[in-house]
């Protein structure tokens, strides 16, 4: 079993979560497939950690299996947008840690 770990990635951890639970459990060919025909930004980059965790098993994509693909939501870039009357309003920009294990299919 191999694991690779991407943090502080900006980008919404509950559009991401959508797009990870679409690969869990898939043959790591096939997911890595399916991710890259996904509109979404977060399809890219979870297909990069994918890609990541099979290279540091040392595995071919072929071989594996996706047995987690975790989301867990970052700490918040706080923002503030100017408003009138000389307020300002919070911007709240999420941050995601994803996590991603393989193991060898038997």
């Amino acid at each position: 079993m191999s694991k690779a770990v991407l943090k502080f990635i900006r980008l919404s951890p509950t559009k991401a979560r959508l797009v990870a639970k679409e690969v869990q459990g898939m043959n790591g060919e096939e997911a890595l497939a399916k991710l890259e025909f996904m509109p979404n930004k977060a399809a890219g980059v979870i297909a990069k950690v994918i890609a990541s965790a099979i290279a540091n098993g040392g595995y071919d994509a072929n071989e594996v299996i996706v047995t987690s693909c975790r989301v867990d939501r970052g700490p918040y870039l706080k923002r503030f947008k100017p408003r009138a009357r000389g307020m300002a309003s919070r911007i709240q920009k999420p941050t995601a840690h994803i996590f991603v294990e393989v193991e060898k299919e038997s």
